[in-house]
């Protein structure tokens, strides 16, 4: 192969170089790889010709740079559209560039996150159901903080009177099949486990209730007859303190069957169940979608605000409606929350509690414990028996948080949770971690979403302390297991930001989903953002998802604007679109 002397790039020593005239080659070389790409393609394409050798020459000039290698099909993919290109084409239009993907990078779950007494059973049911092992996690950190409730509190200060009580809320993410719903089944066993002794318990209680009853019963008629005896011989005294002492021994309490979590009750059945629980309830869903929508709809504005109080778990309430039309007042509602949900599901809620209305009093928020993981494309076939060791051991320990019982007052009798402090050098961390997290909070870098999620970190860090340090068995709340919340934290704002800037940008999924119909042939050259709605395609469905979609594919390079004036006859001026004759390639 012969060259200028004075002229010899490296990417001109392929084979399909040879012969070709050194001055072609300089032309081309005096293009750049990064933005020249169409221009370079048509120049060799109308010079060298179409056929494989053309375009042998056009991949080697394009990916000379070693560290910058555009893949082959993409290039063969330019190469082809701009065959049929004029030059006036090659002229307006830019390469296309890549939609952004919408999903942010999380961090991935440590299984040093977890308490010591239940880490091995956590790590044994993700690796035997191949789901992400932030899964049963986060259900066994909720599942142990619904159990706990309101028996324990965190005094997160040393001289203050601020109380966190420990309950989670949290939501899982991720597409159908990635066993979201068989992790958090697997994570319940020690619940049901311990609602199956609680009925038991129940049951024997109201044999003997029943058996008291039919004897006070008894009791009663022979009271009565004595009573009726004493009038009869003129003895009404006699007759009249028989018959009040009877009515001041008053009726025997039905006994109240324990309860651990609800599934699918309504607001009227959740407050009786909470006026005989004063620890609080889990409230689980397998598909949590639908109990966020339920709470979103204007008749239902009275359970939505028993959600709000039960978050915080020190707050009374009031129900109006409930118990044969009595007003019962709980004096504390406590309630964790558990469920699973897809992501186009969150995404199009987070939008939607955005916009205003309901979503602004940040109930989405206090779903601290939300994660949306990668998917691991890597498969292992694990059949084995469940790691029993690991799994009496977490049993043992969801036995010791429900066996935590209530301070008393003596004066009123009212139940109290038992009091918890952060050690000396535990504190000393959690004050410099405040100090910290306050001036962030402040600093306005944040969404306003994201910043009232943020905000929630005050209770969450040391209700998850709190969590770690009773599953542990501690006496006071420990620096390591400070720390360990502190790591919940880091961990679960990457996944927080993941979802918050899904459901904040949804113009890229639009964009995508545009840009695949024009890849399928099913949106034409000169299209209008009407024949695209009306359509009613996902994410496209309204003039405005079209609008979005299309301006970002214009930033993009996939699709220019053309403007129409009104006709003669008058009417609006109108726009259609033209498309990047690349961006129908298959990239």
């Amino acid at each position: 192969m012969t060259h200028a002397d004075d002229y010899y790039p490296e990417w001109a020593e392929a084979d399909c170089c040879n012969g070709i005239a050194p001055d072609f080659i300089a032309m081309v070389d005096a293009h750049n790889p990064e933005t020249d790409r169409l221009k370079t393609a048509w120049l060799i394409c109308r010079n060298i010709g179409k056929d494989e050798a053309a375009l042998s020459i056009y991949v080697a000039w394009a990916n000379q740079n070693l560290d910058k290698q555009t893949p082959e099909k993409q290039l063969k993919n330019e190469w082809y559209a701009v065959e049929n290109m004029t030059q006036t084409e090659i002229e307006i239009w830019k390469l296309p560039l890549a939609i952004p993907d919408t999903l942010k990078t999380v961090e991935k779950f440590d299984n040093a996150l977890l308490p010591n007494s239940i880490r091995a059973w956590v790590s044994d049911i993700a690796e035997r159901m191949q789901c992400p092992p932030d899964f049963p996690a986060v259900g066994a950190m909720v599942a142990m903080s619904s159990v706990i409730g309101r028996k324990a509190c965190i005094r997160p200060k040393r001289r203050d009177n601020w109380k966190v009580t420990p309950n989670l809320w949290a939501v899982i993410v991720g597409r159908p099949g990635l066993m979201k719903s068989p992790a958090l089944g697997e994570i319940m066993r020690p619940i049901d486990a311990l609602e199956i002794e609680a009925n038991a318990a129940h049951a024997d209680a109201m044999s003997n209730y029943q058996l008291d009853g039919r004897f006070a019963e008894m009791a009663k008629k022979d009271i009565e007859k004595k009573a009726q005896q004493a009038i009869n011989k003129g003895k009404t005294d006699e007759a009249k303190q028989l018959l009040k002492d009877d009515a001041e021994a008053g009726e025997t309490s039905k006994p109240a069957l324990k309860r651990y979590k609800v599934v699918n009750s309504s607001m009227e059945a959740l407050g009786e169940i909470l006026t005989e629980n004063p620890q609080g309830v889990l409230v689980y869903r397998d598909e949590l979608s639908g109990l966020l929508q339920s709470l979103d709809r204007e008749d239902n504005t009275e359970a939505r605000a028993l959600y709000l109080q039960g978050y915080d778990g020190n707050q009374g309430y009031i129900f109006d409606r409930i118990m044969r039309g009595k007003n019962i007042r709980i004096d504390a509602v406590c309630l964790s929350v558990l469920g699973g949900t897809q992501p186009s599901k969150l995404k199009s809620y987070i939008r939607a509690a955005l916009s205003g209305g309901h979503g602004d009093d940040g109930l989405l928020q206090r779903f601290g414990l939300l994660v949306w993981p990668d998917n691991d494309s890597k498969y292992i076939n694990v059949d084995r028996w469940p790691d029993n060791a690991a799994k009496t051991q977490a049993h043992a320990t969801f036995k010791k948080l429900d066996d935590l019982q209530f301070n008393v007052d003596e004066e009123t009798s009212a139940m109290l949770p038992v009091e918890y402090q952060f050690s000396p050098e535990a504190q000393n961390l959690f004050d410099d971690w405040r100090m910290e997290f306050e001036t962030m909070l402040r600093n306005n870098d944040h969404h306003p979403a994201m910043e009232s999620h943020l905000s929630k970190y005050r209770k969450l860090i040391p209700a998850i302390a709190l969590v770690c340090s009773l599953a542990d068995g501690e006496q006071a709340v420990s620096y390591d297991s400070l720390l360990r919340a502190l790591a919940w934290g880091d961990y679960l704002k990457s996944h927080a930001d993941r979802a918050y800037a899904a459901g904040c940008r949804p113009a890229t999924e639009g964009a995508s989903a545009l840009l695949a119909k024009i890849k399928a042939g099913d949106v034409k050259n000169g299209f209008s953002s009407r024949s695209v709605y009306l359509k009613g395609w996902a994410n496209l469905s309204t003039p405005e998802e079209v609008q979005n979609a299309a301006n970002l594919l214009c930033d993009l390079h996939h699709l220019k604007v053309v403007e129409h004036k009104p006709g003669v006859t008058g009417g609006r001026p109108s726009q259609t679109y033209e498309i990047n004759p690349l961006s129908k390639a298959d990239n």
